[in-house]
């Protein structure tokens, strides 16, 4: 296949990237470098079937010759973005959004874009799954995030109802694992971050808050299951495994070799209280469910970090708290 990535230098988008070129497809790379990176597609560079174009999906645009799938990953996805870039998380949700189901309409190609568990907002139901509506702050700190992908939900049910586009909707959950940017404020690199550098870890409200956390590769395989699925619906695709934050930080401290030492900070306004997908409906589309124990997984993500935390400590950076 030909596939277009929106977002491709992102974290998730560089990995699905990586997975299609191993698969033998055609890749083209679209990416602003707002929050993506080139140097997550070093590996790919000498690639003949990889392109990379460094394009802002708001605006109008087009790509050459036929494609069979666009995979729309674009868009900041961190706390720390969420003030410093709300109009433009807002306007990738909807313009962006628009232009790449537009793209796919034109090459008559599947189309599958990153929707998120924050669309759930802070849940009342558990776990969550496809079919609860959610219960989100219109107006909240978080809520140009959570609205944005609302929103690009119902775009893109549009088109394929109005339009008859192949479309796919992943709902990912905490994703983490290495590409991840050592200073984006979610909790996996920012705790990891302080405890490779023999800081106190710091934890929002009393810790009982839930996450659950999805190693890379298993989202990964997760999403490109999902592109060659032929239901339009929202799908989960995340791990149900339920962990408090408290019991997350002691992990990730004693993988690190650190003593344990925990600072509370109060807790965020909207921060949801739990996360848990059902994914019963992974289980039973797709045949997928995540495989890499969390342990294992925090293990991978620590060695990709001390070199990310060296470099960083030699230019004298840091990492700020997790949200």
């Amino acid at each position: 296949m030909r596939i277009v990535v929106a977002g491709g230098a992102g974290f998730l988008g560089s990995h699905y990237c990586d997975r299609l070129i191993a698969e033998g497809h055609t890749v083209v790379c679209l990416d602003n470098l707002a929050t993506g990176s080139e140097e997550n597609l070093e590996g790919l560079r000498r690639e003949p079937r990889f392109a990379f174009e460094e394009r802002d999906v708001c605006e109008p645009f087009t790509i050459a010759g036929g494609l069979d799938a666009v995979a729309n990953f674009a868009s900041p996805a961190s706390p720390v973005d969420f003030k410093r870039l709300s109009l433009e998380i807002l306007r990738v949700g909807s313009q962006g959004t628009w232009n790449c189901l537009e793209l796919a309409r034109d090459k008559q190609a599947r189309f599958l874009i990153t929707c998120t568990s924050e669309a759930y907002g802070d849940p009342l139901v558990h776990p969550q799954s496809e079919a609860y509506w959610g219960n989100v702050n219109p107006v909240g700190p978080r809520s140009c995030y959570d609205e944005s992908k609302r929103f690009a939900e119902a775009l893109t049910m549009a088109f394929h109802r109005r339009h008859g586009v192949a479309t796919r909707i992943a709902r990912i959950f905490n994703t983490y694992g290495p590409r991840m940017r050592l200073d984006d404020g979610r909790v996996v690199p920012a705790l990891v971050a302080q405890a490779l550098r023999g800081e106190p870890l710091t934890v929002f409200g009393d810790g009982s808050q839930t996450r659950s956390f999805c190693y890379v590769d298993d989202e990964i395989d997760g999403l490109r299951r999902l592109l060659d699925c032929d239901d339009p619906y929202p799908v989960n695709i995340g791990n149900p495994r339920e962990t408090p934050i408290i019991e997350f930080a002691r992990i990730v401290g004693g993988l690190a070799g650190q003593p344990e030492r925990i600072a509370f900070q109060p807790l965020p306004a909207d921060d949801p209280k739990r996360r848990c997908p059902d994914i019963t409906r992974a289980r039973q589309l797709l045949g997928w469910e995540p495989r890499v124990p969390l342990e294992e997984g925090l293990r991978r993500t620590l060695d990709y970090f001390r070199e990310r935390v060296r470099a960083a400590a030699g230019r004298g950076g840091g990492a700020p708290a997790p949200r």
